[in-house]
């Protein structure tokens, strides 16, 4: 079969025009970038806002290995095999970071004959909102540095400066530096580092903002630093929201794009889910809600971060409820929570399998203490044995769990229309009673404490003094309704990336907590995780490149 991104260039995608008619939308609705991508006009998005809302549908995941799961391939095969069926649905996912797709996870416009198009453009620059963020970010660190400098007020303490700088890119060696060297006209010396635009508050501010207010709001709400007295600094103090707000006038605009059986996607905001909040643009999926009767979202990563992060962070903020949840599973993945190595992937164990049938009876228990129905799609790779197959399926039955077999990669739409039957008969059942997992009034750590026992079953949480005393300080400044954002390995449960499986009595080590104020929540870093990956050993950089036409070659 021929590589994804073969299969993407020899797409017949439709004129962008013809793909916003889909949703509704004349040609001056949209703002073109091309023939085959565009954004939504602001006046669109707010013509629609009295729309009844269609059915939300979570598409998650167990946790990833390097065997593979393939959550957006699913995700936009559902997509395509409910419009096959007459459910009229629009795709909602977030937007890929260069970090991964030079490193070692590559792209996130799925694979084979389910991905959305214009493949390369989506992956790499697409229409510049990671470059409008990444400036918006850096522009504030530039004013904090120039405030500083010129001795502005308020006064911030260089000691207590917090606000560091971002790019989009894996790069090891700017997680922690020194800047302002070189004599006065430099700057003052200071420790500082870089974090990935996926960690940036102005990233998850963007994802969770309302509309142009409420976005301009939580700008102006960010903390940068301290003064000597200990009084927060905040955007709006140093006078930065307004140049901000220029950067990111189209940014905040949800993008439109197809899949290759052209339906309609948008794809807007990118945060990653084991250092950030997981999840695409409220914007976006609002505006989807009303646009279409049903919805396909994502979460990053395995339901542990990315499904408890949008119900407890995102619905919380939006006022969203899920009507389905779709679970993501593979054979292989599971063989190796249960202990069997990448090489040995291709044998049938039927004991590995079984163990590692527990990391899935772990999320599917998790997510319906949400009050969500779940449904299990098996995304099935060629080597899968029927025997194994048979082995999934009469497990999802024993826990009374609706289970599809599906191979959109090799069959596009049609591969899953058995679990767009499914999800559209869950949701009719009507079920779903969303409920988030804490109440605002808990303690920072209590709430902390509530993911890590109930979700990852952890035995306590460890910490030091100087972060407890830290979580009683925001909570004394009225930061403690706020909902906590776990950065944490995406591997397993645990914070050890090697414990596979569904660990029980672990200790989570939580070693900082950092205030997003504007975003609205408390970032608690876990274990070894970094907000600023590096690169492997041999990146998927060192295979990309152009070919004698000028085509790209090597993304995936």
């Amino acid at each position: 079969m021929a590589t994804d991104i073969e299969i993407a260039r020899a797409a017949k995608k439709q004129p962008i025009q013809d793909v916003a008619a889909r949703i509704g939308a004349a040609p001056e609705d949209i703002i073109p970038y091309g023939h085959d991508k565009a954004k939504l006009s602001a006046a669109f998005l707010q013509r629609q806002s009295a729309r009844p809302d269609g059915k939300l549908i979570l598409v998650t995941a167990i946790n990833p290995t390097p065997a593979g799961e393939g959550k957006t391939t699913t995700s936009i095969g559902l997509a395509d095999a409910m419009n096959r069926i007459g459910a009229g649905t629009l795709l909602c996912l977030r937007e890929p970071s260069l970090g991964p797709c030079f490193g070692m996870k590559g792209g996130a416009t799925g694979g084979g004959l389910a991905q959305i198009v214009p493949m390369e453009d989506i992956n790499l620059h697409f229409t510049g909102d990671f470059h409008a963020i990444t400036s918006a970010h850096n522009l504030l660190s530039a004013l904090v540095d120039n405030h500083i400098h010129w001795g502005g007020e308020p006064k911030l303490d260089t000691v207590r400066t917090s606000w560091r700088r971002v790019m989009d890119m894996n790069d090891r060696s700017l997680r922690n530096i020194v800047s302002g060297l070189g004599g006065p006209g430099n700057g003052s010396p200071s420790e500082t580092g870089f974090d990935i635009t996926v960690a940036s508050e102005v990233m998850a501010i963007l994802c969770l903002a309302t509309d142009a207010a409420d976005l301009e709001a939580r700008l102006s709400r960010i903390i940068v630093g301290y003064t000597r007295e200990k009084e927060p600094v905040t955007a709006a103090g140093i006078k930065a929201t307004g140049a901000m707000m220029a950067l990111l006038r189209d940014a905040m605009l949800p993008n439109l794009v197809q899949t290759l059986e052209n339906n309609p996607c948008l794809v807007h905001g990118g945060p990653f889910a084991n250092i950030a909040h997981g999840c695409n643009s409220v914007i976006a999926t609002r505006a989807a809600l009303k646009m279409a009767d049903y919805v396909v979202t994502e979460a990053g990563f395995g339901a542990d971060l990315g499904a408890e992060k949008f119900l407890n962070i995102k619905c919380r903020q939006a006022g969203l409820a899920p009507d389905a949840v779709v679970l993501v599973a593979t054979i292989r993945a599971l063989k190796m929570h249960g202990g069997l190595a990448k090489s040995d992937l291709g044998k049938v164990s039927y004991e590995a399998l079984e163990k590692g049938l527990a990391n899935l009876a772990r999320h599917i228990e998790n997510l319906r203490s949400f009050g969500l129905p779940v449904v299990v799609a098996i995304n099935r790779f060629t080597t899968d044995t029927e025997g194994e197959v048979n082995a999934l399926e009469a497990y999802c039955e024993k826990l009374s769990v609706p289970v599809a077999l599906c191979t959109h990669w090799a069959e596009g739409g049609k591969g899953a229309e058995d679990l767009a039957r499914s999800v559209v008969k869950l949701i009719e059942e009507g079920t779903a009673s969303f409920k988030p997992l804490y109440p605002d009034n808990l303690s920072l750590l209590e709430k902390i404490e509530t993911v890590a026992k109930s979700i990852y079953r952890a035995g306590r949480v460890e910490t030091t003094r100087a972060v407890r005393n830290q979580l009683a300080a925001w909570e004394k400044a009225g930061f403690g309704h706020l909902p906590v954002c776990m950065a944490k390995t995406q591997y397993s449960f645990s914070t050890d990336p090697a414990l596979l499986g569904a660990p029980e009595g672990h200790v989570v080590r939580l070693r900082e907590v950092r205030l997003a104020a504007g975003a609205g929540f408390v970032v608690a870093i876990c274990g070894d995780i970094m907000t600023m990956p590096g690169l492997p050993r041999h990146p998927a950089a060192e295979h990309i490149h152009l070919n004698a036409q000028g085509q790209i070659e090597g993304l995936n």
